[in-house]
């Protein structure tokens, strides 16, 4: 079927396959970047930045999961990348044996740190290679609409 076809029968499916081919097309880039730059995947990144950003530097597991989208399975293998690293830290809860904190260890904030200044760069350079400053408020405006419960995040850390 045509792009053509395709908007005038539906111009949410079309929109739908662009979001989604770019997202995937802007995450490969970003990520490859990262990872080359600082051996930190675009997930790494976002956990830490959530656990920098958290009280005490620490969040329950089963939280973090939830705010990067994750299985429970899928935020282990996350946790425990980062842990072998030394960027992460388990704790466990003195009120509760069940619950598990992840912990941004000293050393997971000075890598933090140091991956932020790039990646915001990188990041800058991705989308003001395609949009324009206009156009980037617009965008960010519209896909806002599509995540009304989700935090308010940059990428910079203090």
């Amino acid at each position: 079927m045509s792009s053509q076809v395709l908007r005038e029968q539906a111009p949410a499916v079309e929109a739908w396959i662009k979001l989604i081919r770019g997202q995937s097309a802007a995450v490969k880039a970003v990520n490859a970047q990262l990872v080359a730059d600082h051996g930190l995947t675009v997930n790494d990144f976002e956990c830490m930045l959530l656990l920098a950003r958290a009280e005490e530097r620490q969040m329950r597991r089963v939280d973090l999961a939830e705010q990067l989208i994750l299985t429970a399975s899928g935020i282990t293998r996350l946790l425990d990348g980062l842990e072998q690293e030394g960027w992460v830290d388990r704790a466990a809860c003195a009120s509760d044996r069940r619950v598990t904190y992840a912990v941004l260890t000293d050393d997971g904030l000075v890598k933090l740190r140091e991956a932020s200044k790039s990646h915001v760069a990188d990041l800058r350079a991705f989308f003001e290679a395609r949009y324009t400053n206009e156009e980037l408020e617009q965008l960010a405006e519209l896909l806002g609409r599509l995540t009304t419960d989700a935090p308010e995040l940059d990428c910079s850390v203090d």
